[in-house]
């Protein structure tokens, strides 16, 4: 049995990026490949001896990965572990980078504006991204940023065949992240940013922490989440999710749901799981 990981996503979200990672991590990388080639690609590598346990298969544009998630029903039912990740990006984060580059988008044929071959290609793509096992927004990440994810994700140190938790703080008022599961808001409790001893500190400050979790709602609402999750979380692993990622939302991202979110990752490592905590508003 191989392991596979199926790389899609839209045009400028990068694929190519990933795919130069996840080989520096010891993935053996077939870049741009056409669906029809993937059969092969698999047979191909599997009679290598052995040599090749991790295989990446980046397949191309939207127009290219139509077909694709054929492909991984075949290769799940000949027994090899198959996972897609699918890298996407705001619209406008798309067209920053296709004008600073100067490169000319792949679906591109002369006769519709950019932010439409864009569209055009994220409906293509629709039915790969529903299907995903796991989709990172590369809209507000580095280089730098998206390879510590990859390897938190895929390289030598990361977990195996067990679920993968992520919990993510962040604000509402600067958009929902569009690469979560499950979304819980936080802001009906009281908001440390009224007042002005708190206001420039962050959920990761004792003060902010000591705060918004000695509110008894805050308490309950952390013993029916973690209820929660003690439930879902083997029915997850039940129907062989790899992934979940929990969003914890507030307004602005830096105080309740920073808080929320280190208390959901302490009480989930108490219980065996290794949750990745990051907060993306924090900063903002």
């Amino acid at each position: 049995m191989t392991d596979i990981l199926v790389v899609a996503g839209l045009s400028g979200a990068g694929r190519s990026q990933a795919s130069a990672d996840l080989e520096d991590m010891g993935w053996f990388v077939v870049d741009n490949l056409p669906v029809v080639l993937v059969d092969k690609v698999v047979d191909l590598t599997g009679q290598a001896g052995g040599e090749i346990d991790k295989l990446c298969l980046v397949v191309g544009n939207g127009r290219q990965q139509q077909g694709i998630l054929g492909a991984v029903d075949s290769l799940r039912g000949q027994g090899h572990r198959v996972r897609i990740l699918f890298l996407e990006a705001s619209t406008r984060e798309l067209v920053r980078r296709y004008e600073t580059t100067r490169r000319r988008h792949p679906l591109s044929d002369g006769s519709t504006g950019l932010e439409g071959v864009i569209e055009r290609e994220r409906s293509t793509v629709n039915e790969v991204r529903a299907a995903a096992d796991l989709m990172i927004d590369t809209t507000g990440l580095t280089v730098h940023q998206l390879k510590t994810r990859l390897t938190e994700l895929f390289g030598p140190e990361a977990p195996g065949d067990t679920l993968q938790v992520s919990v993510v703080s962040f604000g509402f008022k600067h958009g929902v992240p569009i690469d979560v599961d499950t979304v819980l808001d936080v802001r009906f409790l009281p908001n440390p940013h009224w007042d002005e001893a708190l206001r420039p500190l962050t959920g990761l400050d004792s003060a902010v922490r000591d705060h918004v979790l000695g509110n008894d709602a805050a308490r309950e609402f952390l013993a029916r989440t973690m209820h929660l999750l003690e439930f879902v979380l083997p029915a997850y692993v039940a129907e062989g999710r790899s992934y979940l990622t929990v969003g914890i939302g507030c307004t602005g991202g830096r105080h309740r749901s920073v808080a929320i979110a280190e208390a959901i990752g302490r009480a989930l490592r108490e219980t065996g799981h290794n949750p990745r905590v990051s907060h993306r508003d924090i900063g903002l």
